[in-house]
């Protein structure tokens, strides 16, 4: 076992223990984070938002730059308390967050097409977070660490089967921790909005479409050696087999 393998189950412990201890305390809610519109859809739950984060890959940051607003979307994962994102040290939002601004980092999944008997009351079935806070940057000590917590969740065993980052690489890029002190999270969930005497047509059809993302059979890239099989990280990722068999030709 090398120093990856031992990492990666270091992490799976600290992740589980920290979530453990910390999922019983509710999500505090402050002026920025209460819900204004339908409240009762509001979640403090810190175990749904945990949930949440853990099923999701991409999200937005947001900040202020001289007036005027600034949004890129951004791949992360949760570390216990907090979420981490990162990027090229050269870009202009992560630059101004690792200085010390504000951000809003946006995560959500939609879930379901909600169709009602009338466009007004059609809707959509989310999950969805907005976190508020002062990012700051991951200590260099503390980047492998850091950055073996963003591939496990990106691409969980990919750090295992290639070779490591390099020095240079590790300087060109930039992590930045962001505290879950302050997050505003909303659900809706169920069918749309009805009743036996809404005075809509009840033989028109109402219901939900389920939605949700999956990966489909890998597309191998043109300079990968012919008969390369697909490495386990590749098949964890989608439910595809069978796809292992077609050479890199056909896709």
């Amino acid at each position: 076992m090398d120093k990856l393998d031992l990492l990666v189950i270091q992490l799976q412990h600290q992740h589980s223990d920290m979530t453990l201890s910390s999922a019983a305390e509710p999500l505090p809610i402050t002026p920025r984070t209460r819900v204004g519109r339908l409240p009762a859809q509001q979640v403090v739950d810190r175990t749904a938002l945990y949930a949440l984060l853990d099923s999701q890959i991409l999200s937005h940051a947001s900040l202020v730059v001289d007036g005027d607003p600034l949004m890129i979307p951004l791949a992360f994962a949760r570390d216990g308390d907090s979420v981490l994102i990162h990027g090229s040290s050269g870009g202009g939002l992560l630059r101004h967050a690792a200085a010390g601004s504000g951000l809003g980092l946006s995560v959500a999944a939609l879930d379901g097409l909600v169709y009602a008997r009338n466009l007004f009351d059609s809707s959509m079935n989310y999950r969805s977070a907005v976190i508020y806070g002062v990012p700051r940057p991951v200590p260099e000590e503390e980047k492998e660490q850091a950055l073996l917590v963003l591939s496990e969740h990106l691409m969980p065993g990919r750090g295992q089967e290639v070779r490591p980052m390099t020095r240079r690489e590790r300087a060109a890029t930039v992590i930045l921790r962001i505290p879950l002190d302050e997050v505003s999270m909303k659900v809706r969930t169920g069918p749309p909005s009805e009743s036996l005497d809404d005075g809509e047509d009840h033989g028109v059809w109402a219901g939900v479409v389920p939605m949700s993302i999956r990966a489909t059979a890998p597309i191998t890239s043109p300079l990968t050696a012919a008969e390369t099989p697909f490495p386990a990280s590749v098949l964890r990722q989608c439910d595809c087999a069978t796809a292992a068999v077609l050479p890199a030709a056909l896709h």
